[in-house]
């Protein structure tokens, strides 16, 4: 039978952060034509973009405090900006 290589299972750090970088702008363009604000919209994005990154990690197993980026740290930086627009945007109105 023949022996397959140990395949990498994860994501490279470079990727997951080609990954969140391609997010956010995809979020930032979505929050720009929205009707309610872009502050508003950005933030409720963000925080659904959270969730469902909180989601994929626990779907895939991923150690929350691993070597390499993954859906967790996904999680806390989204998580991060959620509060950081929520309090520019709370704070200007």
């Amino acid at each position: 039978m023949p022996s397959f290589p140990n395949l990498q299972r994860g994501l490279q750090s470079n990727q997951v952060l080609i990954r969140f970088g391609l997010r956010i702008a995809v979020l930032a363009s979505f929050a720009a034509f929205s009707h309610i604000g872009f502050g508003k919209s950005l933030a409720a994005l963000l925080l659904m973009t959270a969730i469902l990154c909180a989601v994929a990690g626990t779907i895939r197993r991923e150690a929350p405090l691993d070597t390499v980026l993954n859906h967790w740290d996904e999680t806390l930086a989204y998580a991060g900006l959620y509060c950081l627009v929520n309090g520019v945007f709370l704070s200007a109105a």
